[in-house]
């Protein structure tokens, strides 16, 4: 009972980000983190090479997208066979104000990219401030 109370609240809460993809139904699996001086969004692309992606910002639009087509052929004296695999995925994401788009860096590693966006100014929690009645 716990599990779908938070199911049913997660699915409430605003997201910071606006996914505006048409599809997410072979998009990757995405997490977006909020550090003290930037957000850290991560997807989830094994079997995925660096060349694979194209990364943009257009306006205050975040994205990321991939096309990868292979084929493979097999001879026998008998039959030849092709196989063709072909896969895609764009995933665009509305950015909050206070991006520095030019310092935008993306960085993949073992079927993971980061796409690091820093702030113009680090995130400060406010202090504890006394208000005086009057």
């Amino acid at each position: 009972m716990e599990t779908r109370a938070l199911s049913r609240l997660s699915h409430r809460m605003p997201s910071l980000f606006g996914d505006l993809s048409a599809s997410t139904l072979n998009a990757p699996a995405i997490n977006i983190l909020d550090e003290d001086n930037h957000y850290m969004v991560t997807l989830a692309v094994p079997g995925m090479k660096k060349n694979d992606f194209k990364i943009e910002v257009d306006g205050n639009i975040l994205t990321s997208s991939s096309e990868k087509e292979e084929s493979t052929e097999e001879k026998n004296k008998k039959f030849t066979r092709n196989v063709y695999n072909y896969s895609s995925f764009s995933r665009c994401f509305l950015l909050p104000g206070g991006i520095k788009q030019e310092n935008i860096e993306a960085k993949f590693e073992n079927g993971v990219l980061k796409i690091a966006l820093p702030r113009k100014e680090p995130t400060k929690k406010p202090g504890v401030k006394k208000i005086a009645l009057k």
